[in-house]
């Protein structure tokens, strides 16, 4: 192609599209060997005769053998005017409605302006209505676009103008949600998984995840424990829209440890972005070398995830943050949030109403039998356990919330009843001395006055906590604030005494105490902490 072609080329009223130029390079390159060597007439006939004799793929995906008479027209073109002509002409009305007339295209532009919310459906039968005909659906929005008369140009689309979801700290933010895993062997079968994970959106540290063979409650509740109990309490949580999400358990756990949940808006998919792309870097990345070998079993599988995690995702730079996640969430942690386990596990502790068998003194639960106080018999109780334990003993509570023991595991054999209580005999400790031994205590510190410096020195429950507690096992609502001012000099008394007590050691008392009344709870504290000085 000479100068003169190839700014005739590229000159603006001559542009070809990308289409139009893969038509030309199609014929060229078939053409190559005629076009650029030296060949006489009679060779270039034999050498168009022998391209036609053979299959090819046409630019439209076509397949057939070209005719001579079309690669003698090809090379003519090619010859005369250069590269350009060998592609499709345009057409001379291109850009202009062949179904429509203007006057009709300009009517479906105004009454789109006049009411930007009318639909396709709507314009199209109103045109109906005026002509008599109609256009199609993408030759009337193709219109309305130039036009600038679609939704989004009229200011009256809904979709929202998006920002990218981030936070400026680790922990400030945990996204999580379920995702549909590889099948593992377990139980002598092949059972599908399912993966969940939650992930700290600043750093895209997976602050905990894991796969399972159910996707329910449970399972959500042991991987955001798991998480929290790991790496601290987050400030706001963002979960799915899904029913698990919104459990009553789940949301009294937030507002108890202060954490803001917060839901993704239902038809909404971009909102979970983050944690998508995650499972789209496990499918690529993990499960797909778990798909190419043998089977794992669930726990192999856990390992193997574990593995990855720490070795593969997070020490390697992330594409939007250009960090690690590691580093990224170790750089931005602030301040820590710890959480005792025991304070958010009774939010998801399983509870049923039971009666006390009369005859064998215990409750029955998934046909698994638990030996009770035998004063209990016959009464209705509630029956608290940890679903994410073995479950080898469960807590007893009254109706009116009261803790009453523990129940233990046991198995009974069919017609033999509980065993009789032991014959009275005489208390080994005596009720009257202690109540002699604590008055004369009492009048010493009396007079001396007390040493909180001391007593405070050795304690390792504050106060607060150990009040809280006892108002819980007492079905009292109100924490502090659930006592009198004499109740309240009758706790710290007690609980200057037994520098030593535990929730533990405090659950024990409850279990021991002839009545479940403060007074009666603080002695058993008191003399179960004696007992255990001397022994």
């Amino acid at each position: 192609m000479g100068n003169e072609a190839a700014r005739r080329f590229f000159a603006e009223e001559t542009v070809v599209t990308r289409k139009e130029e893969q038509q030309a390079l199609f014929w060229c390159t078939l053409l190559h060997d005629v076009l650029f060597g030296d060949l006489s007439r009679a060779e270039i006939r034999r050498r168009l005769r022998d391209i036609a004799k053979h299959e090819v793929v046409f630019p439209d995906g076509t397949r057939g053998k070209p005719s001579v008479s079309t690669l003698w027209r090809k090379l003519r073109l090619y010859t005369q005017t250069g590269f350009e002509s060998l592609a499709r002409r345009k057409r001379s009305d291109r850009g202009k409605s062949r179904a429509a007339s203007p006057e009709m295209i300009a009517k479906a532009i105004e009454l789109k302006r006049e009411q930007p919310k009318r639909s396709d459906r709507t314009l199209r039968r109103m045109l109906r209505a005026y002509y008599g005909r109609t256009l199609a659906r993408s030759t009337l929005y193709r219109h309305l676009k130039v036009a600038g008369a679609t939704r989004l140009k009229l200011g009256v689309t809904k979709t929202p103008v998006r920002k990218r979801w981030t936070r400026d700290h680790s922990n400030a933010l945990w996204i999580g949600d379920f995702e549909d895993g590889p099948f593992v062997w377990e139980n002598g079968e092949a059972q599908p998984t399912c993966l969940s994970a939650f992930l700290d959106v600043h750093s895209r540290y997976v602050v905990d995840g894991r796969y399972y063979l159910r996707e329910n409650f449970d399972v959500l509740v042991d991987t955001l424990l798991r998480a929290w109990i790991t790496n601290g309490l987050c400030e706001d949580l963002y979960a799915d829209n899904a029913r698990i999400y919104h459990a009553h358990a789940l949301r009294c756990a937030c507002y108890a440890l202060h954490v803001d949940l917060l839901h993704r808006k239902p038809k909404d998919p971009p909102g979970g972005g983050a944690i998508e792309r995650f499972f789209e870097t496990v499918q690529g990345n993990f499960e797909a070398e778990v798909r190419a070998e043998d089977i794992l079993t669930l726990d192999k599988l856990n390992r193997s995830f574990s593995a990855w995690l720490s070795v593969a995702y997070h020490d390697e730079v992330h594409s939007e943050t250009k960090q690690t996640p590691r580093d990224r969430y170790q750089q931005g942690l602030r301040v820590i949030r710890p959480v005792d386990a025991g304070d958010i596990l009774r939010f998801f502790m399983k509870r049923e109403m039971r009666t006390v068998d009369r005859t064998f003194s215990d409750v029955r639960l998934d046909s698994r039998f638990y030996r009770v106080d035998p004063r209990l018999r016959g009464d209705r109780i509630w029956v608290h356990w940890d679903p994410f334990s073995s479950r080898e003993t469960v807590l007893l509570y009254s109706l009116r919330d009261e803790y009453l023991g523990k129940g233990t595991l046991h198995h009974r054999e069919e017609g033999i009843p509980a065993p009789d209580l032991p014959p009275r005999v005489k208390p080994a400790h005596s009720y009257l001395d202690l109540l002699v031994d604590l008055h004369e205590k009492s009048l010493a510190v009396a007079s001396r006055g007390i040493d909180f410096v001391q007593a405070h020195s050795r304690r390792t429950w504050p106060f607060p906590a150990f009040v809280q507690t006892i108002a819980r096992l007492l079905g009292r609502k109100g924490g502090l604030g659930a006592f009198s001012a004499d109740e309240h000099e009758l706790l710290k008394k007690s609980f200057d005494r037994v520098p030593e007590v535990t929730e533990p050691l405090l659950l024990e008392a409850v279990e021991h105490a002839s009545a479940k009344t403060l007074p009666q709870i603080l002695f058993s504290l008191q003399v179960l902490a004696k007992t255990r000085k001397e022994s």
